[in-house]
């Protein structure tokens, strides 16, 4: 069930950033408090190592912020799912993302080929609004 919750959450994050661009800090507290309660059932040595790994990767994610390469969502969101993992599946979590956001780029490499059009957001299809919010 708090599995299920947290992967609604990661659908409505990606959705919110795909549409818009931001994430709500409103899930990425809930995602917090949901991984938090996760790891209250595996002890307090759980609890604390899941809360210093996330602190690490905050600071790891902050400084790469810092630098404008990576967005404040991405930090807020990562960090709360960190607190609710193992340091080991929490080390997964980042190479997982980071493959994706290879992808990711190699997509938006491709997409920025088409023929530049002026895109409005008013315009009712998804890949209308994305291509809007993108340019």
């Amino acid at each position: 069930m708090l599995v299920a919750a947290m992967l609604a959450l990661l659908l409505a994050a990606a959705w919110r950033d795909v549409i818009t661009r931001t994430i709500p800090d409103t899930i990425s507290l809930l995602l917090l408090a949901a991984g938090g309660f996760g790891q209250f059932a595996n002890g307090v040595s759980a609890i604390a190592a899941s809360a210093l790994t996330a602190l690490l990767l905050f600071a790891l994610l902050f400084l790469l912020f810092t630098r404008g390469l990576l967005g404040g969502g991405d930090v807020k969101l990562l960090t709360a799912l960190a607190v609710g993992l193992a340091p080991y599946d929490c080390y997964r979590l980042v190479v997982a993302t980071a493959l994706a956001g290879g992808l990711l780029a190699l997509l938006y490499l491709l997409l920025s080929r088409l023929k530049r059009r002026q895109y409005t957001i008013t315009r009712r299809s998804l890949f209308h609004r994305i291509l809007a919010v993108e340019r």
